[in-house]
């Protein structure tokens, strides 16, 4: 029995110490990036989604629509574009 109690604790000490990587090899990271090329064009690509969903908002009910937060974050937004 204390040797059963035993094996139980070293395995969950090393499930536990070693987690991360146990998790990373069975469910991996949904965005991974094969260069650094991929993962700019990834992030301006949701940049650029973004600021289309502000300006279509915009487009359909006129700039006074806009909160002061979306009219702030697309100021920043089309900063990080250019």
């Amino acid at each position: 029995m204390n040797t059963i109690l035993i094996i139980l604790a070293v395995a969950v000490v090393f499930i536990y110490y070693f987690r991360r990587d146990l998790k990373e090899k069975f469910i991996p990271n949904k965005e991974k990036y094969y260069t650094i090329d991929d993962q700019y064009n990834s992030e301006r690509k949701d940049l650029e989604n973004e600021v289309d969903e502000i300006l279509n908002k915009m487009g359909q009910n006129g700039l006074k629509d806009l909160s002061s937060a979306e009219k702030k974050r697309l100021d920043e937004l089309s900063k990080k574009i250019k």
